[in-house]
């Protein structure tokens, strides 16, 4: 897609939108369409990860008009993050949103998340609250620091502080430790001044490790919590549960070595990496039956 012509001077753009698709299927298109739909000041950067499913050729010829759109096709699956590190070299918003491709966006979800961040100067990323079709909220999307002793609560069912916060997530601008990954918007210069996301991460946990990174500098990470946000989860890895799975566990792994003071102690450094890697071998049967039973 040629977008020189007709373009809008990019130092007017108050936003970037990124998305990233690897078979991401029909939700990908409304996704698209709801962004475009916005009458914001905005451009749209689709970073294609070789998918095979011909989306986002579909979409591009569909909006081929609309100079605000701005197809990248790689050859191959770079994984999450350095697909929007590359599209964020291009980028020329003032701010980042970065978008799932299952996500919907609706009325005016992008200018209040936009003005959020206009009424929270000290805010370095900023969430929103992902629902499903019935509008009941991810318990992801208020989340805290997956510390071994709050993992451990989350995956036995234990009493005290969990990776989620769970509790009812109040209509109103709250602090968090970390927001979901689905729906994260945060300024350029942020992003560029964090380096993007950490490239290790293949996908998954690379946005907790944002989150914390943004804290670590001294900024907020805040969640718009009347901000709802449809999220269909999980288009692009319904055909591949296991290729998802092990690169989810292994993101696991890599934030706790990273963040976790408990990743010190080798013993239970070592008993981590067995308990990860022993969970993930224990739900790949289930996994291959429910794609086989499709």
């Amino acid at each position: 897609m040629d977008t020189s012509a007709n373009h809008r001077s990019p130092f007017s753009l108050a936003l970037s939108v990124i998305v990233v698709s690897a078979d991401s299927g029909p939700a990908l298109r409304e996704c698209v369409r709801s962004v475009l739909v916005s009458p914001l000041s905005l451009e749209l950067i689709l970073v294609d990860n070789a998918s095979r499913d011909g989306m986002p050729q579909a979409i591009e010829r569909a909006h081929e008009h609309d100079h605000r759109l701005k197809v990248i096709y790689n050859h191959r699956n770079l994984g999450f993050g350095p697909a929007v590190n590359l599209a964020a070299k291009q980028a020329h918003g003032h701010a980042l949103l970065i978008l799932n491709p299952d996500c919907m966006l609706r009325d005016d979800e992008l200018g209040r998340l936009l003005a959020v961040q206009a009424g929270h100067p000290k805010a370095g990323l900023i969430g929103a609250v992902v629902c499903d079709a019935d509008g009941r909220p991810d318990p992801a999307s208020w989340r805290r620091d997956p510390l071994l002793q709050r993992s451990l609560n989350s995956v036995f069912g234990r009493p005290g502080e969990k990776v989620n916060v769970e509790q009812e997530i109040p209509a109103e601008v709250i602090e968090a430790e970390a927001v979901s990954g689905a729906v994260m918007l945060l300024p350029r210069a942020m992003f560029q001044r964090l380096g993007g996301f950490d490239e290790d991460y293949f996908l998954h946990c690379e946005d907790l490790d944002l989150c914390r990174r943004v804290r670590d500098l001294g900024y907020q990470v805040l969640l718009a919590g009347d901000v709802r946000v449809l999220h269909g989860k999980g288009s692009s890895s319904r055909h591949r549960p296991v290729f998802v799975s092990r690169f989810k566990h292994r993101g696991m792994w890599r934030w706790f070595r990273r963040h976790d003071p408990a990743a010190r102690n080798p013993l239970v450094a070592a008993a981590v990496w067995l308990g990860i890697w022993t969970h993930f071998l224990l739900q790949i049967p289930g996994q291959v039956w429910r794609l086989l039973r499709r």
